[in-house]
């Protein structure tokens, strides 16, 4: 039985001797709205995130794509004596070595 009015921020609602009136300031009914958009937009940002995310994730990796870092990625390399042969003949270098 509470009846609000938007317009002028008034909430009535009747009690056992008389209307009680609950009032907000225009102030106070601005600054509600403003932190209701940003959580609105904060929401919607997430879930886009959460989208981009799931969708990144299902995306396999692809096994011919190198890093391109300067750390080395294995501790021992194996360097092929000739290349242009398919025998399994190769150098093992340590990955660790220092350049002086």
């Amino acid at each position: 039985m509470v009846v609000p009015n938007y317009t002028y921020l008034k909430l009535k609602m009747p009690s056992p001797n008389s209307v009680i009136t609950v009032e907000s300031m225009y102030e106070h009914a601005y600054g509600c709205d403003i932190e209701c958009i940003e959580y609105t937009e904060a929401l919607m940002e997430a879930e886009t995130l959460i989208v981009n995310l799931d969708r990144l994730g299902s995306e396999a990796p692809d096994s011919k794509r190198r890093a391109r870092t300067f750390e080395p990625t294995e501790v021992i390399k194996l360097i092929p004596v000739d290349p242009t042969c398919s025998d399994d003949r190769a150098l093992r270098i340590s990955a660790t070595l220092n350049i002086k």
